[in-house]
C-alpha cells in the first residue's frame, strides 16, 4: 500500500509542477488558463474521494483500488492524445478523479489492516511515501522539461500508474466489520460527509494550501523567466529533506507543548520562506526559501492534522481526516486558476509577496478560529 500510494503520489506531483508550462508551450494558454489545467485536477481528486468514499464499504476497498488504478493508466495515457486546451482540461479533471479515489481506497485499506495498537505507527510509515513523492515528482518533472519533450512526462507518467495497477493485485480483500443499516443511512447525510469540529483548522489549512498551490503550479515559469530552472530542480528535494529531517522533533513537541506552540512558529517561518522565495534571484536564496518553507508550511500540514485528529472521538477519525483533506484539495483546486489570473497584474515576485501577506494574515485567522481556545 506504501508503494502504491507513493507511485500514485508520485505521478500528481511529477505532473502539477510540469502541466502548466505544457499547456503554455503546446497551447499558448494563458497563466490563468494554466492554473486551471494544474487546479482542475485537485477539484477531479476532491470529486473522487466524495463518490468513492460513499460506495468503498458495499464495494469494497481492493476492487475500488484495482479499478481506480486502471483508470490511472488510461488517463495518464490520454495526455498523448489532447488535441486541444478542452480535451486536456477534461484528461486533467478524470485523471484527478482516479488518484482521489485511488488514494483514498489505500488509505482505506492501510486502516483496515494495521493493529489498532500500531496504527499511529503504521499510517507514520505509509504517509513517507507521499513525503518522498513530494521530492521526486518536482524533481523528475523539472528535469525532464530541461532534457527531453513533454510527451516523454507522460510516458513516464503512464509507465509508473501501469506499476501501481500491478501492485494493486497483491494484496487480498481487507475484512472488516460493516456498518450497520442505520449506521449507512447516516453515511448519506451532511454529517457523513463532513466533520464540523475540524472544520476551523481546515478552514486554516484550506488557505495554506490555496498559497502553496501557486509554488507547486508556477514554479517551473517563475524559474524560466528568472534564469532559475537547475535550482527550481532542486527545490523540492531540499524542501522534502527538510521536512523529514524536523518532524520527528515537531511531533515531539507538539506532544509535549500543544499545537499552538508549533503552530505560530511554523505559520511566521512559512511567510518569511515565502517572502525569501518571492525575491530569489540566484540558487542559493531559492534554496534557502525551500528549507524555510520546509519547516514551516512542511511542518504546520503535520500540526494541524493532528489537531484535527485530535478534536474528535475515534470512531470519527477518519471522517475528520476526510474532512480535513477536502479542505487541502479546496486550497490547491482553486489556487492555480485564481493565481494564475492574478499574476497578469501582479507578476510572479509580486504574486509570491502577495501569498507571504496572506499567510502573516492567517496567523491572526488561526488566533481567532483556535488559539483563543487553550491547547490540551
Amino acid at each position: 500500500m506504501s508503494v502504491i500510494n507513493f507511485l500514485v503520489f508520485l505521478i500528481h506531483f511529477l505532473l502539477m509542477v510540469t502541466i502548466a508550462s505544457y499547456a503554455v508551450d503546446e497551447f499558448l494558454a494563458s497563466t490563468t488558463m494554466a492554473g486551471l489545467v494544474a487546479g482542475i485536477f485537485i477539484i477531479g481528486a476532491l470529486i473522487g474521494r466524495l463518490v468513492i468514499g460513499r460506495i468503498i464499504e458495499e464495494v469494497g476497498s481492493k476492487r475500488i483500488l484495482v479499478i481506480a488504478t486502471g483508470i490511472y493508466i488510461i488517463t495518464s495515457a490520454l495526455y498523448l492524445a489532447a488535441a486541444d486546451l478542452p480535451l486536456l482540461i477534461l484528461v486533467r479533471l478524470v485523471n484527478g478523479m482516479a488518484f482521489g479515489a485511488a488514494s483514498t481506497a489505500t488509505g482505506t485499506i492501510v486502516a483496515q489492516i494495521i493493529p489498532p495498537g500500531r496504527r499511529g505507527e503504521g499510517i507514520g510509515y505509509y504517509s513517507m511515501g507521499a513525503i518522498i513523492a513530494i521530492a521526486l515528482g518536482p524533481f523528475i518533472g523539472v528535469f525532464l522539461i530541461q532534457i527531453a519533450y513533454f510527451k516523454m512526462i507522460f510516458i513516464v507518467s503512464t509507465i509508473l500508474a501501469a506499476v501501481s495497477f500491478a501492485i494493486s493485485f497483491i494484496p487480498g480483500e481487507p475484512v472488516y466489520h460493516k456498518g450497520d443499516k442505520e449506521t449507512r443511512e447516516k453515511y448519506f447525510r451532511l454529517s457523513g460527509f463532513l466533520e464540523f469540529k475540524v472544520i476551523p483548522i481546515s478552514i486554516i489549512i484550506l488557505v495554506i494550501g490555496f498559497s502553496y498551490s501557486g509554488v507547486i503550479t508556477f514554479i517551473s515559469l517563475f524559474a524560466k523567466e528568472f534564469q532559475l530552472e537547475k535550482a527550481a530542480g532542486f527545490y523540492f528535494l531540499v524542501y522534502s529533506l527538510t521536512v523529514l529531517a524536523s518532524r520527528p522533533f515537531s511531533g515531539r513537541l507538539f506532544d509535549l507543548k500543544g499545537a499552538h506552540f508549533i503552530a505560530y512558529p511554523c505559520l511566521i517561518l512559512y511567510a518569511a520562506g515565502m517572502l525569501l522565495f518571492s525575491q530569489a534571484s540566484g540558487c542559493f536564496t531559492l534554496l534557502s526559501a525551500a528549507v524555510i518553507i520546509g519547516l514551516g508550511y512542511g511542518n504546520f500540514i503535520s500540526c494541524a492534522q493532528a489537531t484535527a485528529i485530535k478534536a474528535v472521538p475515534v470512531h470519527r477519525m477518519g471522517l475528520a481526516t476526510s474532512t480535513f483533506f477536502i479542505f487541502v484539495d479546496l486550497g490547491f483546486g482553486v489556487g492555480p486558476y485564481l493565481l494564475g489570473a492574478l499574476l497578469s497584474l501582479t507578476g510572479y515576485r509580486g504574486l509570491y509577496l502577495i501569498m507571504s501577506g496572506l499567510i502573516l494574515a492567517t496567523v491572526l485567522l488561526y488566533y481567532f478560529l483556535l488559539g483563543r481556545k487553550t491547547a490540551k
